[in-house]
């Protein structure tokens, strides 16, 4: 199981024995989004989360419409930056019109371009829109796609160029200083994204705005936790469920998960 302790350099993560207790498993959630209705129902009932909204002065977060017992109120895609060209990190997943609706008409409203879109890791509720994307925004063959390059992605076939990112790589748009850290665990190139100006984190899979994840490496995951604590972030961006907030990120990912 999980523990923590306290030290003069923070909070340090460890794992004892090799049982996993039910409150670290994931917990059967869901909620409705948008239009769409849930695939799925369950005893623990979500906050509603808008189809488009602003979590910070330079950042907007366009929900994918895809609500489901994974996914939860749906897949958080986020723009990031204050000028005409920004980023978009995450895309939904395939084929969900909706989603694209929303994302062009946010793009409209606000005057911007994409020219970047960092995936955070290779699962389809995440990286699936892409293609849908980049059809629909004027400026396709400019909009760079980024994601991190485990050795897995050699054998994995996309149907959009793909740039690969490095740990500690830097992205910067009109107000907004992004910084790549690789984080494993849920997946092998999952990555978690911190925003400069925010001192914020876009975390993606290794922490929910509800619930707990899954992970495919225990011992890799906890490091990617400590990582987090480490970088020590005052507001958390989930790749699923509600905005992190300082007083809340302790307890999340020292306890939750």
């Amino acid at each position: 199981m999980f523990t923590a302790a306290r030290s003069s350099g923070g909070w340090r993560l460890s794992v004892v024995g090799h049982h996993i207790s039910d409150r670290c498993r994931p917990q059967s959630v869901v909620g409705r989004l948008c239009s769409t209705k849930p695939r799925a129902r369950s005893r623990m009932s979500l906050p509603r989360l808008p189809a488009v909204g602003s979590v910070s002065p330079r950042v907007l977060r366009v929900l994918g419409c895809n609500p489901s017992f994974m996914t939860l109120q749906g897949t958080n895609t986020y723009v990031v930056g204050t000028g005409q060209r920004r980023i978009l990190i995450d895309a939904g997943e395939p084929n969900v019109p909706e989603y694209i609706k929303n994302l062009e008409e946010t793009m409209i409203k606000y005057n911007f371009q994409l020219d970047h879109i960092i995936i955070s890791h290779w699962h389809s509720d995440h990286i699936g829109g892409v293609k849908n994307v980049l059809d629909m925004i004027a400026n396709k063959n400019e909009c760079q796609v980024w994601k991190f390059n485990p050795k897995i992605d050699k054998k994995r076939d996309y149907n959009f160029p793909l740039h690969f990112v490095e740990d500690k790589q830097k992205f910067e748009v009109e107000g907004a200083t992004l910084i790549i850290h690789h984080t494993p665990g849920h997946s092998t190139d999952h990555i978690v994204i911190f925003l400069e100006e925010d001192n914020a984190l876009f975390s993606a899979d290794c922490v929910l705005g509800e619930g707990t994840t899954v992970f495919e490496d225990l011992t890799e995951y906890l490091k990617s936790l400590q990582l987090i604590l480490d970088l020590n972030p005052t507001v958390i961006f989930p790749g699923h469920g509600s905005v992190i907030k300082v007083i809340k990120i302790y307890y999340v990912i020292l306890i939750k998960n």
